[in-house]
């Protein structure tokens, strides 16, 4: 088992992830491909002391790319939605 920032690359913020953050109190991050979603609850309750309800996962495929006459393609990645306990709140642009 890998360490809790390991599993967490980064937090997603889109208009997609801000929309479902603030209806119904899912918070989107990248995740490492090989996470499994009790891997990931973990480091989330871990890393940011709140209590998580439910991880749903997407793999997202890396689009092909030309340059030219190169070809190539855009890694695949994992993303989880996370949804948390009422009252609890990731807040990631925190006023200092």
């Amino acid at each position: 088992m890998r360490s809790d920032h390991a599993t967490i690359e980064a937090p997603l913020i889109t208009e997609k992830g801000t929309y479902v953050n603030e209806i119904g109190n899912q918070v989107v991050f990248r995740v490492r491909r090989g996470a499994n979603k009790i891997e990931i609850k973990r480091a989330v309750e871990k890393l940011f002391d709140v209590k998580v309800l439910q991880v749903r996962t997407a793999t997202v495929l890396g689009k092909f790319k030309r340059v030219g006459r190169s070809f190539g393609h855009r890694p695949t990645w994992k993303k989880a939605y996370v949804t948390l306990a009422e009252g609890q709140r990731i807040d990631f642009f925190e006023q200092v």
